[in-house]
């Protein structure tokens, strides 16, 4: 069941995974950090910031629980960091964890630096282009993320070469999922899972663990 729209704090976040009260200081200084830099920079849509704990962190903290097993992220497109430095906040207590977060804007990216500086979180913060990035990663990764970023077909395109090697893609879908899908169905032969969103009755978390091209494909 989603959360209500009336209602927005940690609370929600709680009731899709349990919180410390570590994680949910370290959280609450993700929120505040985001509140001040947003008013320099747009990090999130401002339409979405009274309902910030719901629309963002609980949102971004669905992906968790499918795949909890995973210690070494990868988020691309990270933006403001959802789900990257939630996921990477959780973790921050967690020997051996790490999430590598890619965004391009190098204003995002000190934001996304500040975070993990000031949180503790278990961040690396990449400023470059994913496609730079993935290609230079010299260890495994059990999880890749993304939020809002790009279509289905472009996602596989991008995260099939770790998908290959045993990672995970875990990805946010809004409304238009099924189109995305049979577009994406083209190209591409997908292991996928779709999970109902418990934040937007419209959405679903996107789990994929194998990626393989059609012959009639363009080739990877």
């Amino acid at each position: 069941m989603a959360a209500s729209p009336l209602v927005d704090s940690i609370d929600i976040v709680s009731e899709i995974v349990p919180v410390s009260r570590e994680t949910a200081e370290r959280l609450g200084i993700y929120v505040e950090l985001l509140k001040h830099w947003q008013t320099r920079i747009n990090l999130v849509a401002p339409s979405t910031l009274d309902a910030i704990w719901r629309r963002h962190v609980a949102d971004s903290v669905q992906i968790l629980p499918l795949v909890p097993d995973a210690r070494r992220w990868l988020d691309i497109g990270s933006g403001a960091g959802f789900p990257g430095m939630v996921t990477a906040i959780f973790l921050a207590d967690v020997a051996g964890a790490r999430v590598d977060l890619v965004e391009s804007n190098g204003k995002k990216a000190a934001f996304l630096r500040t975070v993990a500086r000031e949180t503790g979180a278990a961040a690396n913060i990449h400023c470059a282009r994913i496609e730079d990035v993935i290609p230079s990663l010299t260890e495994p990764v059990d999880a890749v993320s993304a939020r809002a970023l790009a279509s289905l077909d472009i996602l596989c395109r991008m995260v099939e070469p770790l998908v290959r090697k045993g990672a995970v893609a875990v990805f946010h879908k809004g409304q238009d999922f099924e189109a995305e899908y049979r577009e994406c169905a083209k190209s591409w032969v997908i292991d996928l899972v779709k999970h109902q969103s418990r934040i937007d009755p419209k959405g679903s978390i996107i789990l994929i663990r194998g990626i393989e091209p059609l012959a009639t494909g363009i080739p990877t």
